[in-house]
C-alpha cells in the first residue's frame, strides 16, 4: 500500500468500561474500570502488531477523561486528534458477564463526551495521511459526532484511504432499531471491509444462515470487498470476490468475558489487509487470516477489559504453532 504517515486512522468511542470484578466482603458487585470503546481497542491491538495508528475523538475533562487519554498514548497510539470537552462527562458503560464469557451493556450517555465531537474539531491532517480509516454506529447515533463522522469519511475517501467499517450494533444507544439500520446501511454502502457479527447480519438480512445473508449484503453492496462475519464460539467466516473461508473458533477454555474480542479480531484482519494488500488475496490466504484473528480474539477472552489485554504478534504465533 502507498506510503502515508498512518497505517490506520479511527474515529469514534473511547469510555470506560465497569466490568465485573467479583464480591466485596458485604456481598456486593466490584467493578473494575477499564479502558476501552471500540475503534480504540482496534487501534490499540494494531499498535501491538506494529502498525501506526491515529484516534480521532473526545473524552471529559475528568479523572476518566485524563485515564484514557494516557491509556491510548500508552498503547502508542496517536493522540493528536483526540479532544476534551469541559462540560460533558466522559462517557461509561457498565458491562454485564454472563456464564460463558457473553456480555450485555449498560451505557451513560446522555450525553457523554463521545457525542460531543464535532466535525470543526477533527484533525484534517491524519485523515488525509492514513492508508485505512475505520469507524463504526456509534458515532452516527447523535449530532454533532455523527456529522463529523461524514466529514471525517468524506477526507479519507479523498485521500484514497481504505474504508474499514464495523457496525457494532448497541440497541439501548438508538432512539429506534430503524435509525440504528439506516445507520449501519450509511456504513455499509461506503465500506471496502467490514466486520459483522451474527447477530447484526440477522439484524440486516433476517439470515441465519451466514452464507446466505452475506449473498444478500454483498449483491447489495457492490462496493463491499472484504466481508468478515464473526460467530463467536461459531468461528468466523470470510467472503472474497467469489471465495468462502471458515475457520472455527479457538477453544482452549478459560473464557473469563468477551469484551474487546470482535475488535481484536477486526484488528487484525485490518493488519493482514496493510501487510497483503486488498487485490490478490486467495483462499489459503484467507484462511491464514481467519485463524490469526480468531486466535488473537480468543487471548482477549482470556483477561478483562480491552485496550491493556491485547496480545502481541509473538503471543499469538505461539498459540497457533501449538495447533
Amino acid at each position: 500500500m502507498e506510503h502515508k504517515q498512518f497505517d490506520v486512522a479511527a474515529l469514534g468511542e473511547l469510555l470506560i468500561d465497569f466490568t465485573q470484578n467479583g464480591l466485596s466482603e458485604q456481598g456486593n458487585l466490584l467493578f473494575e474500570a477499564n479502558p476501552g470503546g471500540a475503534p480504540a481497542n482496534v487501534l490499540a491491538m494494531l499498535q501491538k502488531l506494529g502498525k501506526h495508528t491515529a484516534f480521532l475523538g473526545k473524552v471529559g475533562v475528568d479523572a476518566f477523561g485524563d485515564t484514557l487519554c494516557k491509556t491510548v498514548a500508552d498503547a502508542g497510539v496517536d493522540i493528536g486528534g483526540l479532544r476534551r470537552d469541559s462540560e460533558v462527562h466522559t462517557t461509561l458503560a457498565v458491562v454485564h458477564t454472563f456464564p460463558g464469557g457473553d456480555r450485555d451493556f449498560s451505557f451513560y450517555r446522555k450525553p457523554g463526551a463521545d457525542m460531543m465531537l464535532r466535525a470543526d474539531e477533527l484533525e484534517e491532517d491524519v485523515l488525509k495521511n492514513a492508508k485505512i480509516f475505520h469507524f463504526g454506529t456509534l458515532s452516527l447515533t447523535d449530532e454533532p459526532v455523527r456529522s463529523a463522522t461524514v466529514r471525517a469519511y468524506e477526507l479519507a475517501k479523498a485521500a484514497g484511504a481504505l474504508i474499514s467499517f464495523d457496525p457494532n450494533l448497541r440497541e439501548p444507544l438508538w432512539n429506534t432499531l430503524d435509525d440504528a439500520r439506516k445507520a449501519i446501511v450509511w456504513g455499509l454502502q461506503r465500506s471496502d471491509i467490514v466486520k459483522i457479527s451474527d447477530n447484526e447480519i440477522e439484524f440486516m438480512t433476517g439470515e441465519t444462515d451466514f452464507d446466505k445473508g452475506a449473498a444478500k449484503l454483498l449483491a447489495e453492496y457492490p462496493n463491499i470487498r472484504l466481508l468478515d462475519v464473526t460467530a463467536g464460539a461459531g468461528g468466523s467466516y470470510s467472503y472474497y470476490k467469489g471465495l468462502r473461508a471458515f475457520e472455527p473458533a479457538c477453544k482452549r477454555g478459560g473464557v473469563i468475558e468477551t469484551t474487546g474480542a470482535g475488535d481484536t479480531f477486526c484488528a487484525s484482519v485490518l493488519n493482514f489487509v496493510l501487510e497483503h494488500g486488498l487485490d490478490a488475496l486467495d483462499e489459503q490466504k484467507l484462511h491464514e487470516m481467519l485463524r490469526f484473528a480468531n486466535t488473537a480474539a480468543y487471548i482477549v477472552t482470556t483477561k478483562k477489559g480491552a485496550i491493556r489485554a491485547m496480545p502481541s504478534r509473538e503471543q499469538v504465533e505461539a498459540l497457533l504453532a501449538e495447533e
